[in-house]
């Protein structure tokens, strides 16, 4: 009889390395013997392969179990409805608020403080991003801004899963592919959110730079300035929702 396969043998040998990095970073301790992802309260961002932040996000019911909501088990809002494509995640950076152990998720001056750091690592984001966009859904309630806690980052991908899957070619046809997925959702729902469509344009504009990107090397010519590709123009501001957003469907 044929013995079956352990679950955690299954999967590919690039998704076996990303999880064994990702669990890692789960592990990895800060200068206090505090594993960074333990904390309750705390904010988290993603990045691509080129280190341009993606997504910011924040939770009160801990760093671990959010993050690895998105990047594992795929049951959040940004996953399920293709706004954030998680093999072009290849870093994340984790902001613990240790000063809110043990206070619960309902504390509004935690609350306060959790969405300050959210809306401040957002204005990094997008200040750090080429695009001066990145891939959030909804936009941070704007606060004041703060000064971030310290903060650790990780490499969820290695050495060779970034040779491989790091292609030029590969990455422009994965983003093809998820821009092809979010068009989908926002045509069989037909009532999707506006920062859904305002993701699908950033996407495009990511894509485009990408694959001009690509045709600038194979003609030797240098790489296009992301700046030529006017964001704010196509979107509008990115600092703070236009208008009221009705409701997502929260599948957390």
């Amino acid at each position: 009889m044929t013995k079956r396969p352990a679950r955690a043998a299954l999967p590919a040998p690039q998704v076996q390395d990303f999880r064994d990095l990702f669990t890692s970073a789960l592990r990895a301790q800060d200068s206090q013997g505090r594993k960074w992802s333990d904390a309750k309260w705390g904010c988290y961002a993603f990045y691509d392969y080129d280190g341009e932040p993606i997504y910011v996000g924040q939770t009160n019911e801990q760093l671990r179990v959010r993050v690895r909501r998105h990047l594992t088990n795929q049951r959040t809002d940004a996953v399920a409805m293709r706004i954030l494509d998680v093999f072009e995640v290849a870093e994340m950076e984790l902001w613990p608020l240790w000063e809110f152990e043990g206070v619960k998720g309902d504390d509004k001056e935690a609350k306060k403080q959790l969405d300050a750091v959210e809306y401040s690592a957002y204005l990094q984001a997008i200040e750090k991003s080429r695009f001066k966009a990145i891939l959030n859904e909804k936009i941070p309630p704007r606060s004041q801004r703060v000064e971030l806690p310290a903060s650790e980052r990780f490499d969820l991908i290695s050495a060779e899963t970034r040779r491989e899957r790091g292609h030029p070619d590969i990455r422009i046809a994965r983003r093809a592919e998820t821009i092809s997925r979010l068009a989908a959702v926002a045509h069989e729902r037909g009532e999707v959110s506006d920062g859904l469509r305002r993701v699908l344009v950033i996407q495009a504009v990511r894509l485009a730079h990408l694959a001009a990107s690509r045709l600038a090397f194979v003609e030797g010519r240098p790489e296009p300035d992301a700046a030529a590709i006017d964001v704010e123009g196509l979107v509008g501001t990115v600092l703070q929702e236009h208008r009221a957003q009705p409701p997502s469907e929260d599948l957390d």
